[in-house]
């Protein structure tokens, strides 16, 4: 947690930009292209942005789902099928189908990549066997 977090509104923790970016390793700007995008929604006091713990843990969730190559689309449907409880099951399963139609896509690419690499290093023999 960022050293300037601060509590606030009956313990609630709060954190700025700065604290999300560099705990993050995120610029501001990205903070506040999510922020554009709907993803996130600090409370604004003046200038000043602060963010719940909950748009931390989006956030901490945006990004994991960028790095797997989730598109902000599918990011914004499974975060805005969010509800604690047992109506969390419904966010679990879609996020579970996502992840497997995602696999299922890279294992496609790894196929593809995999035939391109046979294909050069065959070339590359047929090159060398005349050179």
């Amino acid at each position: 947690m960022g050293q300037t977090a601060f509590r606030e509104r009956a313990g609630e923790m709060r954190f700025s930009i700065t604290d999300l970016a560099r705990e993050f390793a995120v610029t501001s700007r990205t903070l506040r292209f999510y922020e554009d995008e709907g993803l996130l929604n600090p409370e604004r006091r003046g200038s000043q942005r602060l963010y719940s713990k909950a748009d931390r843990a989006r956030l901490s969730w945006i990004l994991r789902g960028r790095s797997v190559g989730f598109s902000l689309a599918d990011i914004r449907e499974l975060l805005d099928m969010y509800a604690p409880g047992p109506a969390r099951r419904i966010q679990l399963e879609a996020t579970r189908a996502k992840c497997r139609d995602r696999i299922a896509q890279l294992r496609t690419q790894r196929d593809a990549i995999d035939a391109t690499i046979a294909e050069l290093e065959q070339f590359c023999s047929t090159i060398d066997s005349k050179a």
